[in-house]
């Protein structure tokens, strides 16, 4: 099976093969206050993770999600001005689920509890970078090209 692996301090997800060979790297936006697992830490969670839902298909690029739904509306330079500060979850969703109980399962830490996503972003939003509040952004194309790519199951591992 194919994993993911997110490099908090180079800023970057690695997509590797059945055998765990590269097969592409994109850059990311991870949170801007750092890693940790605590709810309403707004921090990216670290450790074993799995891709427990992709969510999005057949949508158009910067389609805008609230709460894992599609609005209706699409991003633009202009929709963004109408709501400045607004968090911008595009395109597609791969939402994640810990798998450690106690440091990123269950309870305080729970990471699916937590809305921990794999998201576009608006493509005026830096990569490379931390500036969420959780969630690990991508660009629009990237997003899409890793949603293609991967599963339900998908092993994550998200170092520090």
């Amino acid at each position: 099976m194919r994993s993911i692996e997110i490099s908090i301090p180079a800023q970057t997800l690695r997509l590797l093969d059945d055998e765990g060979t590269p097969i592409r790297d994109y850059a990311v936006s991870t949170a801007k206050k750092g890693v940790g697992e605590q709810n309403g830490s707004y921090c990216t969670p670290r450790g074993r993770h799995i891709v427990r839902a992709k969510i999005g298909s057949g949508q158009a690029e910067n389609t805008v999600f609230v709460r894992r739904r599609p609005t209706g509306e699409v991003w633009s330079p202009a929709l963004a001005a109408q709501f400045p500060g607004r968090d911008w979850i595009l395109t597609r969703i791969l939402w994640l689920s810990g798998c450690e109980p106690g440091f990123n399962r269950m309870g305080t830490v729970d990471t699916m509890r937590r809305f921990i996503y794999i998201h576009g972003s608006p493509d005026t939003v830096p990569m490379g970078t931390p500036g969420s509040i959780g969630c690990i952004r991508m660009r629009n194309a990237d997003i899409i090209d890793l949603y293609e790519r991967v599963i339900p199951g998908t092993p994550v591992a998200i170092t520090d």
